[in-house]
């Protein structure tokens, strides 16, 4: 790393900018529902095996969810998981664990020359519907509301706590981008490295919406919430009977650095991040467009310098929604039409949808095929519905190619916002 930590005013040494600086992986760590490392997540997914369960859930009875069964207290005390946040949680441990694999030792990075930007959803939902919940218990009395409640709930919370546990004091924040979120903080670290605000970023996103009642009211009120008699077979895309998201929590954060700085510690590189885009429908709430999702990955791909038949493999957004998983596989036919070496393949059909993490969990689940040459199956598809058809399809069972140089991650989110990031193997 080139800031090693010093005495000397470090938040004045200002790198310069530098619009084509190439920016890298070099760490990665995760909690998903089928795995708390990257090694077992990616078995699971070579396996086909999915880990959806039933919960309760306040005012609903029983709904199926993506759980996490991470070691909260391998970074943490049990006070601080106990007056924190489930999301601030979630990402302590990626991050930690990303910078474990990166092999970056804290006591050697800049405090003030690191950075964190964590995608999410929502936050502050669970926190709020909690105490409500626990005040009227006695009668709305609000000396039972607890003092932990604006820290918990300001937007800001997830990498906050970051910075806390970790001693960082460079820049943190949360970007709201709905489910496009795990993305759009991949993305800010890209951007804040070229702009020589930071040397280190940890980026990407986190998730704790199964906590929350009223994301899955909301859903079920629209008829999009999933229902199965087998949990592991809910989540369906691109399957004729799809019929709805099943919500998960989880998180994925990484280790983005220059190119530059990562060669000069000897870091291994993951990969790099060539290319990547956000834009915005402008035309619904909740229907995607997909001209403007066609526009998003086209952009993505021209920043990248590639070409869309360079791209090896697209990992779909698709929710399982009947109108989403269409919309977006006609804008996938657009912009791939006569590329017959490009693949598409779904996570969410093993894990759920894991909102604010759902872009950084997917990538992270399809980053080894950049060295293996392997692409995992999209599971649960039993009956691919025509409106869904895509050429090289990946299904049921994991395929081997001949190479994969560029992956191309979809993650759409309400409101209309798309983004779209590639990344390539780095000679």
């Amino acid at each position: 790393m080139s800031s090693a930590a010093s005495s000397s005013s470090p938040h004045l040494r200002v790198r310069p900018k530098n619009a084509d600086e190439r920016i890298v992986i070099t760490g990665l760590g995760l909690t998903a529902p089928n795995g708390n490392t990257p090694d077992e997540y990616r078995a699971n997914l070579l396996a086909g095996k999915a880990n959806i369960q039933r919960i309760p859930m306040r005012y609903m009875g029983e709904v199926l969810a993506g759980v996490c069964n991470y070691d909260a207290l391998k970074y943490q005390k049990r006070k601080e998981v106990r007056n924190g946040t489930r999301a601030g949680s979630i990402a302590i441990y990626c991050a930690r664990e990303a910078l474990a694999n990166a092999g970056l030792d804290l006591a050697k990075i800049n405090p003030a020359r690191a950075g964190v930007y964590i995608g999410i959803t929502e936050h502050g939902n669970v926190e709020t519907e909690n105490e409500i919940f626990n005040i009227s218990q006695f009668n709305y009395d609000t000396k039972y509301w607890t003092h932990h409640h604006n820290p918990r709930t300001v937007a800001n919370n997830p990498a906050g706590e970051v910075t806390i546990n970790l001693g960082i004091t460079g820049p943190h924040y949360t970007i709201g981008a709905a489910c496009a979120a795990g993305n759009a903080g991949l993305i800010q670290a890209a951007q804040m490295l070229r702009l020589g605000e930071v040397d280190v970023a940890i980026a990407g996103g986190v998730s704790e919406s199964i906590g929350t009642f009223g994301i899955f009211a909301a859903f079920k009120a629209q008829g999009a919430l999933a229902v199965h008699e087998d949990p592991n077979k809910a989540s369906r895309p691109f399957d004729r009977d799809r019929n709805g998201i099943v919500i998960s929590e989880g998180g994925a954060l990484y280790i983005v650095e220059r190119l530059s700085d990562a060669r000069a510690r000897g870091a291994h590189i993951i990969a790099e991040i060539a290319g990547y885009n956000i834009n915005s429908d402008a035309t619904d709430a909740v229907l995607p467009n997909p001209e403007r999702q066609a526009e998003c990955m086209n952009a993505a791909i021209a920043r990248s310098g590639l070409d869309a038949s360079d791209i090896h493999l697209i990992s779909t957004h698709a929710t399982a929604t009947h109108q989403g998983d269409a919309q977006e596989c006609a804008a996938l036919r657009q912009v791939f039409a006569n590329c017959p070496n490009t693949y598409f393949n779904n996570t969410k059909s093993f894990i759920g949808h894991a909102m604010g993490a759902a872009g950084a969990l997917e990538l992270a689940g399809n980053l080894p095929s950049l060295m293996d040459g392997i692409i995992h199956a999209t599971i649960n598809l039993d009956n691919l519905d025509p409106a869904c058809e895509l050429p090289n399809l990946v299904i049921a069972r994991p395929r081997t190619v001949s190479r994969v140089r560029a992956i191309l991650n979809n993650s759409f989110g309400m409101l209309g916002i798309n983004s779209a990031v590639v990344v390539i193997t780095c000679p």
